[in-house]
């Protein structure tokens, strides 16, 4: 029987998180809905109607899939977390990715790396469940998609490919010290450039990135960027979620000041050295290869493009009691539930 889901989201990197999604929900009969909010407002998925609060309240879903840190938990349905991006220490733990704000009662990991810390949390808890399912937005890196990779290669006329992707946190962000570099490489013509930033990155500096575009270089948008990771040979990037997903591929990739450098980066400090940085990574030698391996196998080791298929197979458990009962949230779920209240601006019943 079909049956209703929706999917929440707050920023538009969620996009290529959810969408995968959206396309196993689909394939498997369901019906899907998306309700985008904030940063994420006005954004849309192929072929998905988009709901306001209203209409999302009216839906009673069966279950509401996460790209945030938060859900609104007065929305029928299981919550479930899928994240939006993987550990990559910006923070401390309590602060960052390991955070539990006592909102979702599903969370599905993206591999041991992370499974462990959340099933340690969930036994002292009690208020949520874990599965590890693998990260539904890497599902296209490992399965056909149409093309899209191919197209983004092609200008490169057999020159190698090298994707740029920086956060938008300030203190990390490596665009405001890489541009000169990565435009006199650009200049040269001997390499083939993806530029992307992260969509909370100044406009000043997205419109000095899009300039580089040209013969010798393309500028990315959030929903190409998938596609981009498929078809670059090495990724420059910083304390971006990015180098995990890029690693994933068992690609090298190039950090500049990564808050905690790791044997699988090719991490420096000196902007001047890029250019030997980006050598080193086009010819990497078998250590650096088996430290690559050995990471993304930690963090995400499913490489057969069906993540989707397993966090709806674990939120089909989670609601069939097949993974055990939950206690009552805690006194900081109700707190921050009337927190979001006041920011979405609804003070009607909760839906169950």
């Amino acid at each position: 029987m079909m049956a209703e889901y929706l999917l929440f989201a707050t920023e538009r990197y969620a996009l290529p998180i959810l969408a995968p999604l959206a396309e196993a929900l689909h394939a498997s009969g369901q019906s899907v809905s998306t309700w985008f909010v904030d940063g994420a407002a006005g954004a849309t998925l192929p072929g998905v109607p988009g709901v306001d609060l209203k209409q999302a309240l009216a839906l009673r879903p069966r279950a509401v899939f996460s790209a945030a840190n938060w859900v609104p938990p007065f929305i029928a349905g299981a919550k479930v977390q899928v994240f939006h991006g993987f550990n990559v220490q910006k923070r401390d733990s309590a602060r960052g990715h390991f955070r539990v704000r006592g909102l979702f009662d599903l969370y599905c990991t993206q591999g041991p790396a992370t499974t462990t810390p959340f099933r340690d949390l969930a036994a002292r808890e009690g208020h949520f469940a874990v599965a590890e399912t693998g990260w539904p937005k890497l599902d296209p890196l490992f399965r056909d998609d149409g093309g899209l990779s191919a197209a983004l290669r092609a200008p490169a006329q057999g020159r190698p490919v090298i994707l740029f992707g920086s956060t938008f946190t300030e203190r990390l962000s490596a665009a405001p010290h890489l541009y000169d570099p990565i435009a006199a490489d650009i200049a040269r013509g001997d390499r083939y450039w993806l530029l992307t930033l992260h969509p909370k990155c100044p406009p000043a500096l997205f419109d000095r990135y899009r300039a580089l575009a040209g013969a010798n270089a393309a500028f990315i948008e959030p929903e190409q960027v998938m596609a981009a990771q498929r078809a670059a040979d090495v990724l420059v990037s910083d304390t971006s979620s990015i180098v995990s997903e890029f690693v994933v591929q068992h690609k090298p990739v190039v950090t500049f000041r990564n808050r905690v450098p790791q044997p699988h980066m090719i991490d420096f400090d000196d902007a001047a050295q890029l250019p030997a940085m980006l050598d080193r990574a086009l010819a990497p030698e078998p250590a650096l290869m088996a430290e690559i391996r050995r990471y993304a196998d930690a963090i995400h080791p499913y490489r057969d493009g069906r993540s989707s298929e397993r966090v709806i197979a674990a939120t089909d458990a989670f609601l069939a009691g097949e993974l055990g009962r939950l206690k009552r949230k805690p006194f900081g779920a109700w707190t921050r539930g009337l927190q979001i209240r006041r920011d979405l601006g609804y003070w009607g019943p909760a839906r169950r």
